[in-house]
């Protein structure tokens, strides 16, 4: 692989608004737990309180495993975009593609992505990985964010 500078993963493809719900919520957090450790115990209680116990600490798990992997045995380092950022940078599109396409249960397609983004003997770990946090995000996706009024 060669180096480019600067390093074409972080190269804007997009923006945040342009992805469906669990695809933004992946680059979300994933820009949240790789950028601020701090955030970490905090999300891990947002996945708790929208999934259940098990459920969520589940899911902040394969978050975390995602992470370790990708930091670990990628090809080369995540490029991402800061939090706050409104763009999508081309690693960022392909991790959320990663994470729809195994939500959806399309896993030829999430480990042809997932061979694009840590070694090979890694994929399917990551793409099993992948379908276990886009499930959860696609669940607290159809979460309502505040209790409906009853009204009778």
């Amino acid at each position: 692989m060669s180096i480019h500078n600067p390093p074409r993963g972080g190269t804007p493809v997009g923006h945040i608004t342009e992805l469906g719900p669990v695809e933004a919520a992946s680059v979300v957090y994933m820009r949240l737990w790789t950028e601020d450790a701090g955030m970490r115990d905090l999300m891990q209680i947002e996945f708790v309180h929208a999934l259940g116990a098990e459920d969520g600490a589940r899911a902040a798990d394969a978050l975390s495993q995602i992470a370790g992997l990708m930091a670990t045995y990628g090809r080369r380092p995540l490029m991402r975009h800061s939090v706050g950022c409104k763009c999508l940078g081309a690693d960022e599109a392909c991790f959320a593609n990663l994470i729809g396409s195994a939500c959806d249960g399309a896993m030829e397609d999430a480990m042809l992505m997932a061979t694009l983004m840590v070694r090979a003997d890694y994929a399917p770990a990551l793409a099993s990985l992948a379908q276990t946090l886009g499930v959860a995000l696609r669940q607290m996706s159809q979460v309502p964010l505040s209790p409906t009024p009853t009204l009778h």
